[in-house]
């Protein structure tokens, strides 16, 4: 009895299934991508400007799937701005906002920074142009995380010139 059920569902969505696609959605979407010069150029000017500031930081530049582009570690800093670095970009990514503004955005203590592998502390911008996100860059290891994000958008800022002409 429970398997003629089950059968009957599957045939009726098996055959119902081709109407529930519109018929003017496209079949594939074009995705723009940060290509892995741009990533690094990110990551070299945000090491080079919290080196003007005097720290030593680790950046990583991780695509529109949280998937890891490029990351940098100066000499001096610190094994865990590796894992940080990565988890404030990623932040940034998943919520298209600089990390350094979810902080009043999630003060409940259940609330989603709960989740594993996201960190709100300052240091994280998305990279998106045109409204287009194309990933996240995240900076750990400065002692203050406005530096962080500092360098983060100093990052952004060496190509975000030339990324806006390719759009």
């Amino acid at each position: 009895m429970m398997r003629r059920r089950l059968l009957l569902i599957t045939t009726v969505l098996f055959a119902v299934s081709p109407l529930l696609q519109a018929a003017d959605e496209p079949l594939m979407f074009n995705i723009k991508r940060l290509s892995m010069e741009s990533a690094l150029r990110i990551a070299q000017a945000s090491i080079k400007e919290c080196r003007k500031q005097g720290v030593q930081v680790a950046v990583t530049v991780i695509d529109r799937g949280g998937n890891v582009q490029v990351v940098l570690r100066d000499v001096l800093a610190p094994d865990i701005t590796v894992k940080i670095s990565y988890q404030k970009a990623y932040t940034a990514m998943a919520f298209n906002s600089a990390t350094s503004g979810l902080k009043s955005r999630f003060s409940h203590p259940f609330s989603v920074p709960k989740v594993q592998g996201l960190l709100i502390a300052d240091g994280g911008i998305p990279i998106t142009v045109g409204g287009t996100m194309l990933g996240g860059v995240g900076v750990s290891g400065a002692p203050s995380g406005k530096t962080d994000e500092s360098c983060a958008k100093a990052g952004f800022d060496a190509v975000s010139g030339d990324l806006e002409l390719a759009e």
